[in-house]
């Protein structure tokens, strides 16, 4: 009696359903199923995208679109007007460049470090340990906070009242203000990022490790093979697709770095933690004239090095792949 309904409301579905497939053929309801997702793509997606890239070519103060000068390539021009781009002081536009050697230097680090860490980490949690899903989920509870609560929880602990300094007084240290030095502040930032994801590729390596049959390990073990050759002619060459997945989508989280660190830091001191993303930001909705062009301009660019590195991504899995085929 309960599913009446339902039956009722399907009965009423089915028959215009049966008579548009009757019209258009499987093809045509593939269509039908489709546009709704692709409206809102393309309303949400490509839509601000076009908006975005039509911003980047005008010019002035202005925020609708009618009542902007169309300059061209003028503020690329602005951005990349430099004598040497290895002194962001030389560029006109200077916060760009150290927001993009900031930036650099970031994703060196970070990406390196925290794939070093996780790949030890999974192999750690891949072994046959007491409490290890106890263990599992202790390092994969950091993704599931927001970035703002991160930034705010690491900001609590180092500052100048904070309780790292708490926890250093009994022995004798004076409370210091770790976040107004520019090096450790760099350095913190890059530590409380890998921190705050690490977990996720953590589990993603793990997945691969478990991937693995234990046959081959065993046959390694009955031939007397070392763990460093078991690893270098076993593990890594098996683990490869998930670690190529790994490095890939870290390089593109750390390029698009932002919340923690605005929360963390705020760019400070000075410029020490400005990265690109926070540029972008600051020129387009902070910083007074706003400059929405040059902002669209810098946002333009950051996504091009996206494209780039998902190109090299596809490029290194497609290699990958046919390797294995071989």
């Amino acid at each position: 009696m309960m599913l009446q309904p339902v039956h009722l409301l399907m009965g009423l579905a089915d028959r215009p359903l049966r008579y548009l497939q009757k019209k258009t053929g499987t093809g045509g309801m593939a269509v039908f199923f489709i546009a709704p997702n692709m409206l809102i793509f393309g309303l949400f997606v490509l839509l601000p995208l076009v908006i975005n890239l039509v911003y980047s070519l005008t010019g002035g103060t202005a925020l609708f679109l009618d009542e902007r000068t169309f300059i061209g390539a003028g503020q690329y021009r602005q951005i990349f007007n430099c004598t040497n781009y290895l002194d962001p002081m030389s560029c006109q536009e200077d916060a760009f460049w150290t927001a993009a050697g900031n930036t650099f230097w970031f994703v060196v680090l970070q990406v390196s470090l925290m794939i070093l860490a996780s790949l030890i980490t999974a192999l750690i949690l891949n072994r046959e340990l007491i409490g290890r899903s106890f263990w599992r989920a202790v390092f994969f509870f950091p993704v599931l906070l927001s970035p703002v609560v991160v930034g705010l929880i690491w900001r609590w602990i180092l500052q100048r009242q904070g309780l790292l300094n708490s926890m250093l007084y009994p022995f004798g240290f004076e409370p210091y203000t770790w976040l107004s030095d520019r090096t450790f502040a760099f350095g913190a930032v890059v530590g409380v990022s890998i921190w705050a994801h690490m977990g996720f590729y953590t589990l993603i390596l793990l997945a691969g490790l478990q991937a693995i049959p234990k046959d081959l390990y065993e046959a390694a073990e009955m031939d007397g093979t070392r763990p460093a050759r078991v690893f270098r002619r076993i593990t890594l060459p098996l683990l490869m697709p998930n670690l190529l997945v790994v490095i890939v989508l870290a390089l593109i989280k750390a390029v698009q770095v932002f919340d923690e660190v605005f929360v963390l830091t705020g760019g400070g001191p000075g410029t020490s933690t400005l990265f690109i993303t926070q540029y972008i930001y600051e020129t387009g909705f902070v910083s007074l004239p706003r400059n929405a062009g040059l902002a669209a301009a810098a946002s333009i660019l950051m996504g091009l090095v996206l494209v780039v590195l998902t190109l090299i991504q596809l490029g290194a899995a497609r290699k990958n792949e046919n390797k294995g085929k071989r």
